[in-house]
Parts: C-alpha cells; structure tokens; sequence
C-alpha cells in the first residue's frame, strides 16, 4: 500500500455517505500527512453538502498504514481564515 491508495470515501447501506473529492500528500514517510476534500451524505436533503477538508496523519507499519489523528475543517470560512493565518505568519518570516 502506498499513500496514493489511501482514501477517506466511505459507504454505509449502499450509499457512498462520505466522498472524497481530491486530496494532497503533505508527507510521506513512516508518519504520512494527507490533506482530503470531501462531502458527506446529507440524508434528509437526500444529497451531499457542502465541501469540508480534513488533515489526516497515518503511521506506516509492517507495509499497512493505520490512521493516527485527525483535523477536520468544517466550512469554508474555516479554511479560509486558517490559509490567511499561515499566510500571515509566513510573510512575517
């Protein structure tokens, strides 16, 4: 297994209820770092709702990866304000 096969889509009673959009490979190693986008399952809109992001860390052992933590970005005025944050710190450097 490589990071490249790692995905966070997930199906429950037929239906995909999270659904990976793209992803980004932050770091590869024996600690992998992936960055996803993805929708979930909205049942009572029955359809998916709005794009949320998430940093998930995997450990490598023995050839399989095993999720560590996770950091879910809920919205996009989340992710917005955390990109002018980094961004901020960044041009101060």
């Amino acid at each position: 297994m490589t990071p490249e096969d790692l995905s966070i889509d997930y199906e429950e009673g037929g239906i995909k209820t999270t659904k990976q959009l793209d992803k980004v490979i932050l770091s590869k190693g024996a600690w992998t770092t992936i960055l996803f986008r993805y929708q979930n399952w909205e049942s009572a809109s029955e359809a998916y709702g709005e794009d949320k992001y998430t940093i998930r860390r995997y450990q490598k052992r023995n050839g399989e990866y095993t999720p560590r933590s996770k950091f879910n970005i809920t919205n996009a005025r989340q992710a917005k304000l955390i990109i002018e944050s980094l961004q901020g710190w960044i041009d101060e450097a």
